[in-house]
């Protein structure tokens, strides 16, 4: 006899949104099966750190991870996304805040989809609400091959904020940008000097992943390590 589970599990168990096998016992990231969080490497608790600003991602961008996002850029899957965001351990908040999700727009003609997507699904998982502050205010190149001070140079001025505060939504909107990848910061830290410069309190960065160094940042600290020629920004 085969490993396939019976019909009536598929009416009485929810799937995991990868495999589509019934959930039985849900793995790290409440929502996939065991055998997809290991293949993933989805810590529990995601990833979190400072440098080079405020930032709190699901996991590492390695491995079947990676190959899984690359594959919701070209074909987003927002049951899958949502098992992601629940894997993001953000900080709780006073209650008094009501955080916006500002999305990093994308300067390509075929937008990424997956920031604006992030951004819709994460006001059911947080209760945050969203707005679409920023614009891009030029093309920048490509940064498949550009290392870090060529990456920041890239995006320097490449944002504009679509409108200013008034008194009270700087106090009671932190700002959340959310992006899909961070690897150097470059782009995450032009659009939060956008933000600034127009009166938003920007808190950090919300992301699916981190882009790692190399095999050391598994077991160390993932704030100070990044890939410079991997293509997200």
């Amino acid at each position: 006899m085969g490993s396939w589970p019976s019909p009536v599990a598929w009416f009485v168990s929810k799937p995991c949104p990868l495999c589509r096998q019934p959930l039985s016992a849900p793995g790290l990231a409440a929502g996939f099966c065991p055998s997809c969080t290991q293949s993933l490497l989805l810590p529990s608790g995601g990833v979190a750190g400072t440098s080079p600003l405020a930032w709190w991602a699901a996991g590492p961008y390695t491995g079947a991870y990676r190959r899984m996002l690359l594959g919701l850029r070209q074909r987003p899957h927002p049951e899958s996304l949502a098992v992601l965001l629940k894997a993001v351990g953000l900080p709780a908040l006073p209650s008094h805040l009501s955080p916006l999700l500002v999305p990093v727009p994308s300067w390509k003609r075929q937008a990424n989809p997956l920031p604006p997507l992030i951004c819709q699904l994460g006001r059911a998982e947080w209760g945050f609400r969203s707005a679409a502050l920023l614009e891009r205010s030029r093309p920048v190149l490509g940064q498949h091959h550009l290392h870090r001070a060529m990456r920041q140079e890239n995006q320097r001025g490449a944002f504009t904020c679509a409108r200013r505060p008034d008194p009270k939504e700087a106090r009671v909107h932190p700002v959340y940008l959310v992006d899909d990848i961070l690897t150097t910061g470059a782009t995450a830290l032009n659009a939060s000097l956008a933000l600034q410069g127009a009166g938003w309190r920007v808190q950090g960065l919300i992301c699916l992943a981190r882009t790692p160094g190399d095999r050391r940042a598994f077991s160390g600290d993932l704030r100070s390590h990044c890939r410079e020629s991997d293509k997200p920004g």
